[in-house]
């Protein structure tokens, strides 16, 4: 893994910042913020294909982090508007699969400015986004542990329990019409309490270098118990 990506972290949640004619679209990593652009709304607020292109182009910039398997969004107003509530009724008239199913996001307001740097870092550290960044990733952990049990459940083998298979299944070459890798899961006590480091951290590099969704899991939370009961480290085929 990179030095830059070492000096990153891992990814954590997605943040919005939208104001009445602009929005920001950030990557939540545990060390640090990543701009990933601005939007403009090209009209007013009560112009409604305008207000839909404006609402469209966020997802679309956040997207990429969605398929990457960041299902924390957080959305980030002014206090007294609307703003944000418009954008989550977008999504909820337009865009269903993004609430529904084993891979739907969760999504937690907060009331603050997230457009510049200077105000991402101010509401980074306020006690109310560090507690919805701990709602959403619970409820986003719990999508995944639904999604584990059910892959558990099957008579195919599609979870991958320990580094080795994790490793023979994201190495291996694709072959068609058979599973692949979804999902690599590990707790953070696994990340950094194993000593094959380097090999834990090629493998999750590797992992997202194939696009393959990557999460580190808070070892307390319930997932992150579910995980440690088997080895700390599992691979979701699909």
């Amino acid at each position: 893994m990179s030095s830059k990506a070492y000096r990153r972290g891992y990814p954590v949640a997605v943040l919005v910042g939208i104001e009445q004619t602009q929005a920001a679209v950030w990557k939540i990593y545990s060390q640090v913020a990543k701009h990933e652009g601005n939007i403009c709304l090209e009209s007013t607020r009560s112009n409604t294909k305008a207000l839909y292109g404006f609402h469209e182009a966020i997802i679309n910039m956040f997207r990429p982090s969605l398929k990457e398997g960041v299902k924390s969004v957080i959305i980030a107003s002014p206090q007294k508007t609307s703003y944000g509530q418009d954008f989550l009724t977008h999504i909820q008239e337009h865009h269903q699969w993004l609430q529904q199913g084993a891979n739907k996001a969760a999504f937690k307001q907060v009331i603050g400015y997230a457009i510049t740097h200077t105000q991402v870092s101010n509401i980074t550290n306020l006690k109310d986004f560090k507690q919805s960044i701990n709602d959403s990733t619970l409820e986003e952990t719990e999508n995944i542990r639904e999604l584990l049990e059910k892959r558990l459940n099957t008579t195919d083998k599609l979870v991958m329990i320990s580094l080795e298979e994790a490793e023979y299944a994201i190495y291996s070459r694709e072959i068609p019409g058979k599973p692949k890798p979804e999902y690599l899961l590990l707790t953070d006590k696994y990340l950094t309490g194993d000593k094959r480091k380097n090999r834990i951290n090629r493998l999750i590099q590797i992992a997202q270098n194939k696009k393959i969704k990557t999460r580190i899991i808070n070892k307390e939370s319930p997932t992150g118990i579910r995980l440690n009961q088997l080895g700390g480290i599992i691979c979701l085929l699909k």
